[in-house]
């Protein structure tokens, strides 16, 4: 009995988990540097957020390749422009990774 009562917390804490991420992401992107060169819907000096949503759409593993870019920047991959580095966590990274995809148009 506690087995399934332990499991069922955890299905439901899951479960949850997808509104969390949205509202925690949006906030991190409104309070990190994030907003000085993204939107979410039109490209200002990198791309639009759902523009990087639409592209990384249905591939394996985007999550965690747009969350190693977020932390440790990029270049080459949305034109001439590098992204720099951001000061985030790999946990921060992460959610932020995670609520750009769920952007998509």
């Amino acid at each position: 009995m506690k087995r399934i009562l332990v499991s069922l917390l955890a299905l439901g804490g899951a479960l949850s988990l997808q509104p969390a991420i949205a509202a925690d992401g949006e906030a991190l992107f409104k309070g990190k540097p994030c907003v000085a060169c993204h939107k979410v819907d039109a490209k200002l000096v990198g791309p639009a957020l759902q523009d990087v949503a639409e592209k990384n759409a249905g591939v394996a593993g985007a999550a965690d390749t747009l969350a190693a870019h977020i932390k440790n920047g990029s270049q080459g991959i949305w034109g001439p422009i590098p992204m720099p580095p951001n000061q985030v966590t790999e946990e921060e990274a992460k959610v932020l990774a995670e609520w750009i995809l769920t952007l998509k148009k």
